[in-house]
Parts: C-alpha cells; structure tokens; sequence
C-alpha cells in the first residue's frame, strides 16, 4: 500500500486534486469527512462533546452546531485541548480503519488541510501540495464559495505558510493555470511515479538510477529532500537509529554530484539493524540486492555487508546505509562529509574527481552507469580515508 498526503490551502483546489486521484483509481481518505462523522447525531464523539461543553452546542435536529462550539472551544487554551482530546483519537481511529480496509495493492490519498500543520508528513510515502497564488485563492473562497474576503483573509493567515507546505512537498501541484491543467499534470504524476511507486513498494524493490551519470551538476533542492526523507526514515527507524544523516556529495552544499541522495543510518548493533528491515521497507526504502553491497573497509566493520537499503520512489533515488556506531565506514561517511563542508580545496580535488568518474560512464545508464561511476571514484576514496582520520 502507498499512503500519500494531500494538503493545500484554502481555494488552492485541493478538492480537484483529489477528485482527480479518485478518477485514477485512488482511496480517498478525507479528514474532513472523518471529522463531521465521527461527531455525528447518536456517535460517543457527540455525546462526549455536549458533556465536556453543555447541550448548548446542538441544533435544534440535535445535530452539532459548530458555530456554537468553536465560540466554546476556542475561546481559550484549555477549550480547545479539549476538543481535541475527543475529537483527534476517534479521527485517528477511523482513519486508521480505513486504512486496514484498503486493499494491499491500493494507493490511499489521505486529504488533511492541516497536514503541515500537524507534523504528518513524515507518516506518509509521499506528500503532495496543490498551490495557488494568494490572490487566485481569495478569489476562489469569494466568488465561488460564499466566504466573506475578510473572512477569507483571516482563514488564509490562520494556516501554514507558503513556504512551510513548499518545504513539506515532495510534489507541488501547480493549480495557478487554466481548466484541466493540474488534472493533466495529475494523471502523469499517476502513472510515471505513483503507479510504479507503488508496485515498488509492494515487490520491495528499490529503484537505482536509471539516467546516465554525465550530468553531475550540484541541485538546490537536494538539501530539502533530504530532510524529508531523514525524517520518514526517523520514524520508520525509531529507537534503533541512533542518527540518520544526509552523507554523500549531496551533502554538500554546491558540489556536483549525481542525483542519487545518500543517508545513513547509525544503529548500535546488528540486532537494532535486522529489526527495522521491515519498517524501512514500508517507509519506501526495501533493501538492496546483493549486487550493491558494500565491502568492509576493515577488520571489525560489523555487518556492513547486506545493510544496504534504496528508494522505492522513480521520483526519488537514494541510497541508505545501516551501519554500527564507531564501525570505519560509519565514522568515515560522517568525517568525509564534514571536511568537505570545511574545506574548499578538498571540494575542488572531489569535485574533479567526480567530473572525471562521470565521463567514465558516457554511453552507459542504469547499474553499468553507476557500477563505472562507482569504480572510478574508488581509488581516490580510499585514499582519503587516512587523510580524513589523520
């Protein structure tokens, strides 16, 4: 199963979105919906409400007027602790039975307007973000929906920023364009990363790169993507990390490198390494075939051999290495990384040695690509590993 999370702000037409994954096949999962039937006439959600805030807060059908309990519930801290004490665990648990009752090949759209907000990007697979401009939205709350402009405004400002969801977005769904564009730009997203994603996951597989390596330009997003993805694998790690670090040449700010994303996991030992194989793979990273595993760098190493895990994303390669706290490897990778950081003559010398590793693979793609591009790095990173130590 692939979860995805889908949020936007208001007017951004996540709706649309959402009917649009619909169309494709997807689960739907709305937390709106959830919310209103969790707390529906003759539900424990209702009656617990009119218990912790007086029978004032029904209609006159004996359904929930909002209005009347969010001039209680809001109106101070405490208040709304309490809402929320009620009203989040029963969401939680219907969302978490709906979840069982997908099928193990579907892909569930979970739409939660407040997902950012909530911190649950790191729950789910993929989290997409459908966006408009400010201006569109208002427009979009006033004209077609009724809502005062003030109100509207005030609504907008209560929400996560812009910036906030660009940072949670795996995917940004651009909305700001003519009718039928973002339903155009959601059936390829569908079939080029969801679909495949999907069937990753359900076949553990994870994907390795299947371009060419010559283009080793260093990317902006990179550092971005890699704290999504560090915190999707905190979660699916749990107490057994005892870091997840963003390694590689990725991560360093500036120098080219292939786009691949590198992470390590350290863990204490070989039990804390076995035991989240699983979760890993349901977080989107399966293990690695033998193939890709990497040799000890010295006596001692720990099982280094084997704990090699990739991404199950088409949209987003990535290598993630378990290794043993103090193990050579796992110093090296997190001393390496730093020096480079540090050291802008080092940069330079790596960063020629990545362009010439990258022309090695002119002609080659996919594991040929990387298996040259790999060897011909080699020699120098072995070199290195005294340099860095002394």
């Amino acid at each position: 199963m692939l979860r995805i999370g889908l949020t936007g702000g208001m007017g951004a037409g996540k709706s649309t979105v959402a009917r649009a994954l619909a169309e494709h096949g997807a689960v739907i999962i709305d937390s709106d919906v959830i919310a209103r039937e969790v707390v529906a006439p003759g539900t424990p959600g209702l009656a617990a409400l009119v218990e912790a805030f007086g029978a004032d807060i029904l209609a006159a059908d004996g359904s929930l007027d909002r209005p009347a309990l969010a001039a209680k519930a809001f109106r101070d801290d405490e208040s709304r602790a309490t809402l929320n004490s009620i009203t989040h665990p029963l969401v939680g648990q219907r969302t978490a039975a709906l979840l069982a009752a997908a099928a193990p090949d579907a892909i569930v759209v979970q739409d939660v307007p407040l997902l950012v907000e909530n911190n649950m990007a790191p729950f789910v697979n993929l989290v997409l973000v459908v966006d408009a401009a400010t201006e569109t939205r208002l427009r979009r709350l006033v004209e077609f929906r009724g809502v005062d402009e003030a109100d509207a405004r005030a609504r907008i400002a209560a929400q996560a920023t812009d910036e906030q969801r660009y940072a949670a977005a795996d995917v940004l769904l651009d909305n700001n364009g003519a009718a039928g564009a973002v339903e155009a730009e959601v059936a390829r997203l569908w079939e080029r990363r969801l679909v495949p994603f999907e069937a990753n996951m359900r076949a553990g597989i994870a994907v390795r790169p299947e371009f060419g390596i010559v283009d080793v330009e260093a990317r902006p997003e990179w550092a971005a993507q890699a704290q999504r993805l560090i915190a999707r694998l905190q979660v699916a790690a749990g107490a057994a990390a005892e870091r997840v670090d963003h390694i590689g040449a990725t991560a360093v700010p500036d120098l080219p490198a292939p786009d691949v994303l590198e992470f390590q996991i350290t863990v204490a030992d070989r039990a804390g390494a076995d035991g989240i194989r699983d979760a890993l793979a349901g977080a989107g990273f399966p293990e690695l075939p033998a193939p890709f595993r990497e040799p000890a760098l010295a006596e001692g190493d720990g099982f280094t051999e084997g704990r090699l895990h990739g991404s199950a994303d088409p949209g987003r390669p990535a290598f993630v290495y378990l290794r043993m706290e103090g193990s050579p490897r796992q110093e090296f990778a997190l001393a390496f990384r730093d020096r480079l950081r540090a050291d802008e003559q080092l940069r330079a010398e790596y960063t020629e040695v990545i362009r010439a590793a990258a022309a090695k693979t002119e002609g080659l793609a996919g594991d040929e690509a990387w298996a040259a591009y790999t060897a011909a790095r080699e020699p120098w990173l072995t070199g290195m590993v005294q340099r860095v130590v002394d």
